[in-house]
């Protein structure tokens, strides 16, 4: 009898845990399928349906520009239905924030709604060569020297760290590796004051350079003040501004988004494709012609959506596409669809699938999941990496 209890009250522990497991799981699932984000556009009603087994009430900090299926959104909030298609209206432009509440008390998820003035993208899809310096010398890591007396150094250990943006080097501002080398030889082995930026901060450490078997003096660091490679031009504007790559350059040895100084654009030409595979991302390998009569942009923000700047005239599209207004996320669909791609020395059209929309933003620059179903490119980089 007390062995039945004993089981009785494991099982009733275990349907518990089961029970827990589900309602967090399915908690999960439904946050991440409503976005952290949502962009519209001023004065148009953006329709909505996530069709999600949920009701909420819906807040917003100002009530007298936003309106939800047409009602301006009062003090005593909206409940909102998400199981059903739903408008969302601004009349001002702005960022707001909506907090959505289960059963009016619950804090549930908190969205940035962002308005929008419409604007009109000329897509491009042509090669690009990209170059790029950082603003100060960045820190790779560091690492241990062998000193003139045979000795082992570290100066720099638990001062510099990897991601860290060397600024200045005694009051002297520092702009590349040429000048920071040139201050470490200067010291002649005498404390250096190094400024560093690291996370928006400004920091400032005393290293004292080590004198090598060369007759060199080192701090122990590896740095890097520059990064070329080829990418795609996503768009541009009526303003010759561009977007490009859709994810930030990062440092190949890090994996950090670089933070730039200057860049400038290049016309390249493509050589060969190697095709992406799970884990590991595709690559374009080619010939950037770096010189000024090639030179085509400049390159002013670097994030995690991609590069941005502006071309000059000599960058030309070629690829018959006219400017079109852009699409929000919440506009795309599942199913066929095409992308701009030069794949044969010529841009053109290829046919894409777009199995999976990701609403929640997890991840800054992977919204979709695409599958190429062109024979066209599938047989041109079969051939490739056949050759």
């Amino acid at each position: 009898m007390r062995r039945k209890t004993i089981y009785r009250k494991v099982l009733m522990l275990l349907l518990f845990i089961n029970l827990i497991v589900i309602l967090v799981f399915s908690y999960m699932q439904i946050a991440r399928s409503i976005p952290d984000k949502i962009r519209i556009m001023v004065g148009e009603n953006e329709d909505f349906n996530f069709n999600l087994p949920i009701e909420a009430d819906f807040t917003v900090e100002d009530m007298d520009v936003i309106s939800v299926n047409n009602k301006n959104v009062p003090s005593n909030q909206i409940k909102l239905n998400f199981n059903q298609p739903f408008t969302i209206k601004s009349s001002e432009l702005g960022n707001y924030t909506i907090n959505l509440k289960l059963f009016g008390f619950i804090k549930f998820k908190q969205i940035e709604l962002g308005v929008i003035n419409t604007t009109e993208l000329k897509p491009s899809g042509s090669p690009i060569g990209i170059y790029v310096e950082t603003d100060g010398v960045m820190i790779l890591g560091t690492g241990v020297i062998s000193g003139m007396d045979g000795l082992n150094y570290e100066p720099s250990l638990n001062k510099l760290k990897t991601g860290d943006y060397i600024t200045a080097a005694n009051n002297k501002p520092i702009n590349n590796k040429k000048e920071l080398i040139e201050a470490i030889q200067t010291c002649q082995g005498k404390d250096l004051l190094i400024d560093v930026r690291r996370d928006g901060l400004k920091l400032q450490y005393k290293i004292t350079p080590v004198k090598t078997a060369e007759n060199e003096y080192k701090i122990g660091a590896w740095i890097r003040d520059n990064t070329q490679g080829i990418g795609t031009m996503t768009f541009i504007t009526k303003n010759e501004e561009f977007g490009a790559l859709g994810h930030g350059i990062t440092d190949i040895d890090t994996s950090l988004i670089m933070q730039i100084e200057q860049g400038h654009l290049y016309s390249a030409d493509i050589m060969t494709i190697i095709k992406g595979k799970k884990g590991v991302p595709g690559e374009l390998i080619g010939v950037i012609n770096q010189n000024e009569n090639n030179q085509i942009g400049d390159i002013t923000k670097n994030t995690g959506q991609g590069i941005f700047g502006k071309v000059n005239d000599k960058y030309k599209v070629e690829n018959g596409w006219d400017y079109l207004p852009i699409g929000l996320k919440q506009d795309v669909e599942l199913g066929p669809a095409t992308i701009l791609s030069c794949v044969d020395d010529e841009i053109k059209e290829y046919g894409i699938n777009i199995d999976k929309i990701d609403m929640s933003n997890s991840s800054t620059n992977k919204g979709m999941v695409i599958s190429i179903t062109d024979e066209f490119i599938e047989n041109m980089i079969y051939n490739m990496e056949e050759d």
